[in-house]
């Protein structure tokens, strides 16, 4: 994976992790950069980005799911949170330590690493190895491509440190919703000794325009340390033609690879995550459920809601009036008057109130066959941001489903510009 986007992801990793699929959640250039319904949260990450975004719910509320989504088993990212594959190595390369503050364990080699996530996997054939110790600063991590005579296929570990109390472990661990990042399965799990796990069966691709197939396994230890294993169908995360119908371990090996004491050593050398905020209350009318009832009240007669969600300032609905399905999102954000003057300029309408609305009909953003976007984009005196798209698909992901969004433009703009908003 490259590009200016997703470099950039992995330099503010300050946020523990760096947008792994952001060849697929991330576009430039004043598109919307990333899909809300995933989870909640990312909020700092979302105030940098915010001005580029064109309105979608996607870029505003912003993604946190899982540490493969926001950086997978290899790349850049922060010692504090699961490394990414971002920018995998080259086969047979070893990253060289940019030492950081060391645990209370013996630092390990990227070598130590390899050969640690070597010994878990079955009898097969490896090639291909890369990894970083664990005096690096982006974190301990090991890949390799592994042929178990079944066909070669990617296998990718990284270890670090979390808070297992704080907001992130909890959007890391939380499965994605299908409208915004298909799978074939998600499922979360207590363990024994308290660590939490989620394991994940989805695709490297949510438009599946290749069939690449990405598993992925996350826990977090009740002492604050994280194992992220990612595996594919193909001997490359991307750019790689599919090489066997599966990934080559099974559900239950791949649990079994991230919950081995076999990468205790490697996190007894990492220092402990600094414990995170406590997670701060929603603003009163900001909350996801308020925001989806008013969403609701606001959507004409014949837009039957057949499936709904919504968080932290944002909100969705997949509705149904007799002609297909369609996506409907929004988000209200307060104290944006900052985008103003890059996405509300000479060509914006001006209400009577000082209301700035802005409206666009282009494609879709995740390469869903024949989807258009439709959006009211506004922003109050107040510097309440309001933004509601719709699309003539239920998922952004999927074809269309019919000609255009269940949702006029006109009827857009009213959503966005109802006095609800500004209601506590």
């Amino acid at each position: 994976m490259s590009g200016t986007q997703e470099d950039l992801d992995a330099f503010e990793g300050g946020l523990g992790d760096a947008l792994r699929r952001t060849g697929e959640t991330f576009t430039v250039e004043g598109r919307p950069l990333v899909d809300s319904g995933v989870v909640r949260g990312r909020r700092a990450l979302r105030r940098r980005r915010v001005a580029a975004v064109t309105g979608s719910v996607a870029a505003l509320a912003v993604v946190g799911f899982g540490a493969s989504y926001t950086t997978g088993a290899f790349g850049g990212g922060s010692r504090h949170g699961g490394a990414g594959v971002a920018a995998q190595p080259t086969a047979q390369e070893i990253v060289p330590s940019t030492k950081s503050s060391p645990g209370k364990g013996p630092q390990l080699s990227a070598q130590q690493v390899i050969e640690t996530l070597e010994g878990l996997l079955p009898e097969g054939q490896v090639s291909g190895q890369a990894g970083r110790g664990t005096a690096d600063r982006l974190g301990p991590s090991a890949h390799l491509v592994f042929d178990d005579g079944e066909g070669k296929a990617a296998i990718g570990v990284s270890v670090g440190a979390i808070d297992p109390d704080g907001t992130e472990a909890e959007q890391q661990l939380e499965c994605p919703d299908k409208i915004f990042v298909p799978h074939d399965s998600c499922a979360n799990e207590t363990l024994a000794d308290g660590s939490s796990l989620m394991v994940l069966r989805g695709y490297e691709y949510p438009d599946k325009r290749v069939d690449t197939k990405w598993w992925h396994a996350y826990l977090v230890t009740p002492d604050g340390y994280t194992v992220d294993a990612s595996e594919w169908n193909a001997p490359a995360e991307k750019g790689a033609a599919v090489s066997r119908a599966e990934p080559p371990l099974t559900v239950g090996q791949l649990k079994e690879l991230v919950i081995s004491d076999e990468w205790r050593p490697v996190m007894n050398a990492l220092e402990k995550a600094a414990p995170q905020p406590a997670r701060q209350p929603s603003a009163q009318g900001r909350d996801g459920r308020t925001i989806l009832r008013r969403l609701k009240s606001l959507l004409p007669v014949s837009a039957k809601v057949v499936s709904e969600s919504g968080g932290d300032g944002y909100a969705y609905v997949v509705v149904n009036d007799g002609k297909g399905a369609s996506l409907v999102q929004i988000n209200v954000q307060p104290n944006m008057s900052d985008v103003e003057g890059e996405l509300f300029g000479a060509g914006a309408e001006v209400l009577p109130d000082g209301t700035k609305v802005v409206t666009r009909q282009g494609p879709g953003e995740k390469g869903g066959a024949g989807v258009v976007m439709w959006t009211a984009d506004t922003l109050r005196p107040d510097g309440l941001r309001v933004v509601v798209s719709a699309f003539n698909s239920g998922s952004q992901n999927a074809k269309a489903t019919r000609p255009t969004p269940a949702l006029t433009m006109r009827q857009l703009k009213s959503i966005a510009t109802s006095g609800k908003w500004a209601g506590k």
